[in-house]
């Protein structure tokens, strides 16, 4: 099963982000990854928070521009090398990582990555079969 992800397009100007953030709190929905990156005139903002359903929704009644996309959320493993134990093998099976993030918070000690790929199923197949822990609606439990 893939997290939901929703990704905002905001104006690239002071404060759009913080007011995004305030709509969210507004409606006890709250944020467990986070990315944001600027677009020449636009920024994007790319979250998975506690209930996806639930944000698209507030998004919509504020008519901000939003996409609710899957992505992958798998543990980076605790050793030496453990963020190529996820990359090597994608690379090798010539899966596109479009862009990867964290989350604010973990479940354990290993950091959770979010993966934005270009083949998703294939990519999370590959990721169990390399042992790779994949986490799942948990993600939206995250203290």
């Amino acid at each position: 099963m893939a997290v939901k992800q929703i990704s905002v397009i905001l104006n690239n100007v002071p404060g759009s982000f913080a007011t995004l953030t305030h709509i969210l709190d507004l409606e006890d929905i709250s944020t467990k990854a986070v990315c944001a990156a600027s677009i020449a005139d636009d920024s994007k903002v790319r979250l998975v928070v506690n209930d996806p359903d639930r944000a698209a929704a507030v998004l919509e009644s504020y008519k901000l521009n939003f996409e609710v996309t899957p992505v992958l959320a798998a543990e980076v493993p605790l050793h030496a090398g453990g963020m190529n134990a996820i990359l090597k093998p994608l690379a090798k099976a010539d899966i596109n990582i479009h862009y990867l993030y964290t989350t604010i918070n973990r479940i354990g000690k290993e950091t959770i990555v979010i993966l934005g790929v270009d083949k998703l199923q294939e990519a999370r197949e590959l990721l169990l079969e390399h042992w790779i822990h994949l986490i799942d609606d948990e993600i939206y439990a995250i203290p």
